[in-house]
């Protein structure tokens, strides 16, 4: 592996080129500061290998839109499957807040066996 960097002259010295690109406006959600948290802890490696080329926060945005497009497209279907429909959230709501609450729970865990600890 071959690194090659710029270097500017400052005054008598040369010191690296380097810039750091910064941050997009979006700050992270839920799902984003979870996957970070992990790889904190359990992927140091892998962690320091984003954070020197500069992807970290590139690869928590990308997790962040996946576990919200993974929750978004998995849970209608989750909801019917389980009878969460709008006449029993008239007729029963604590009972089909119960059922939203089952269902989202389970999009979760499979967001977070997929995507964030992995």
């Amino acid at each position: 592996m071959k690194i090659e960097l710029d270097y500017v002259k400052v005054g008598d010295y040369y010191l690296p080129d380097l810039t750091i690109e910064p941050p997009p406006d979006r700050s992270l959600g839920k799902y984003g500061l979870l996957r970070l948290r992990y790889l904190k802890e359990h992927r140091p490696i892998v962690w320091a290998e984003l954070v020197m080329a500069d992807k970290l926060y590139a690869h928590l945005l990308e997790t962040e839109d996946a576990a919200n497009g993974l929750l978004d497209s998995i849970m209608p279907g989750m909801a019917k499957e389980a009878g969460a429909t709008e006449e029993l959230k008239a007729c029963d709501p604590m009972r089909w807040v119960g059922l939203m609450n089952c269902c989202k729970a389970q999009v979760e865990e499979i967001i977070f066996t997929e995507l964030i600890y992995c």
